[in-house]
């Protein structure tokens, strides 16, 4: 009988054991468009924390076409679901490129932001560019998430697609998305950005 109680208080203590989800909230360029889901950088992310031994299980959520405002509507859903440590909001592209307005973009990745927190989860927040040609608007677009990182004292990345920006070799035939190629080099500045989180 005694064995018995030992046994059953070992199986109860095995989901504190589970590895910890690290969810990953974003568009086409978190999704892998184009490429193999394998090849995206959520995926080598996942390899990354396995060779480092680090217990966790990314959970890539990330859809193409997605903007801040259909990314808020699934937030609580997914944090309920997989109760991650860490949650990388990875949204915005989609807002900008169709000129949402930014106050909406903001009041939608706050409320991520919050409800995130509030969950118990760590965020990193990763930011977006838009070509100079959408003038002020790209401005106030781009120093939106640093704002947001800053008030919420959350991680910041502030350009997701910095290591291959200037690189068109890395970019697809329609020049918006990265290729297979370009993956690992988007890997590290995540990478970089998420250590301190990986607690």
């Amino acid at each position: 009988m005694r064995l018995i109680l030992v046994l059953i208080a070992l199986f109860t203590a095995l989901p504190a054991c589970a590895a910890r989800n690290l969810l990953v909230m974003g568009d086409s360029l978190s999704a892998g468009y184009g490429i193999r889901p394998e090849q995206a950088w959520p995926s080598l992310l996942q390899q990354r924390l396995g060779e480092q031994r680090l217990d966790y299980s990314v959970v890539n959520l990330s859809i193409s076409g997605e903007t801040t405002a259909g990314g808020r509507s699934r937030l609580a859903d997914a944090l309920r679901r997989h109760q991650p440590t860490i949650v990388i909001l990875a949204l915005g592209a989609n807002d900008g490129l169709r000129g949402l307005p930014v106050t909406q973009m903001r009041a939608n990745l706050e409320a991520m932001t919050e409800a995130a927190q509030k969950s118990g989860a760590r965020v990193l927040i990763a930011g977006m560019r838009l070509p100079p040609n959408y003038g002020p608007y790209a401005q106030q677009f781009f120093a939106t998430f640093g704002d947001i990182a800053k008030s919420r004292r959350t991680a910041l990345l502030p350009f997701l697609l910095e290591p291959v920006a200037a690189r068109p070799e890395l970019f697809q035939a329609d020049q918006l998305h990265p290729t297979a190629a370009a993956q690992p080099l988007l890997l590290e500045p995540v990478w970089t950005a998420l250590q301190p989180l990986l607690k």
